[in-house]
């Protein structure tokens, strides 16, 4: 396949680097030239271009099979979110229609989910957005949603926090005393490593159904509680005390997505993918 990779940003270039090594062309759209230099080494072809921008579409080769759109927003906010997912996902969907057969896969977030009563979130779980940057998420996902409705051949695959190679912060927080044991240290993570989040997209490219939500999460969510004890005991630390949890508070379930994509998980929960870096613990 010849597949555009819109956004070749941290997981992009993964993602590029695993389509070019099974084989297939690849078209890397980032905004900045210099950052896509890395990629074209790696037998990518470069397009620097904004996607937001109204002409973007007719920039895109002509020949490209499929879209995985993993552009992420420059900066944390309601106007940054909607001009890189609501707007972007609209070019992107006039790029699929304008080729017979093109997929378009869009990696969305979980943080869909506002939910906080510690409640199980599948593929089928009503969106619930507790702010205004995860509505616009959700806006973004009907964009793709409806688009599939009118023929386009598309699907979005929700990820869950990610982490990986050049991304571990969440050790920080611990080291840190950020992420720590107290009121609410209950509540769910989820987590999702880079290598399976690749993983994840190539099924939906190659098998994903038109206007189907997929989870790309581990198989094993874990407390906070359990994730802040277990990366304290590998680094040597005791984990802050009396540190309250906030934010959302659910389970997020991706068995029926692993299922139907045929996805093996490298790294079934965060212990797997945090223990070459976490330390050997105590």
């Amino acid at each position: 396949m010849h597949v555009l990779v819109a956004g070749a940003g941290w997981l992009g270039s993964a993602l590029v680097e695993a389509l070019v090594a099974r084989g297939d062309r690849v078209t890397a759209v980032r905004r900045s030239a210099e950052r896509l230099l890395l990629l074209e080494r790696l037998g990518a072809s470069a397009l620097p271009l904004d996607l937001a921008a109204a002409r973007s579409p007719e920039r895109v080769p002509a020949d490209v099979d499929a879209i995985v759109a993993c552009q992420a927003a420059h900066a944390d906010s309601p106007e940054a979110y909607r001009t890189a997912y609501v707007d972007v996902n609209r070019n992107l969907v006039e790029v699929a229609r304008r080729g017979a057969g093109r997929r378009l896969v869009y990696t969305s977030s979980t943080g869909v989910f506002g939910q906080a009563d510690g409640s199980d979130v599948d593929e089928t779980t009503p969106p619930m957005p507790m702010s205004a940057a995860a509505q616009v998420l959700v806006d973004a996902e009907r964009v793709v949603l409806e688009a599939a409705s009118t023929g386009v051949h598309a699907c979005v695959l929700r990820l869950s926090g990610l982490y990986g190679p050049g991304r571990h912060g969440i050790l920080e927080r611990v080291r840190s005393g950020a992420l720590g044991v107290g009121p609410g240290d209950r509540a769910w993570m989820n987590f999702c490593h880079r290598d399976d989040a690749v993983a994840f997209v190539l099924a939906a490219l190659d098998r994903g159904r038109a206007g189907a939500v997929y989870h790309g999460s581990d198989a094993q969510p874990a407390s906070r509680a359990d994730v802040a004890r277990w990366i304290g005991d590998r680094l040597g630390i005791d984990p802050a005390s009396g540190v309250a949890a906030g934010g959302p508070n659910r389970r997020i379930i991706s068995e029926r997505t692993r299922a139907e994509l045929g996805v093996e998980l490298r790294h079934r929960s965060f212990r797997d993918g945090l223990a070459g870096v976490a330390g050997p613990g105590g």
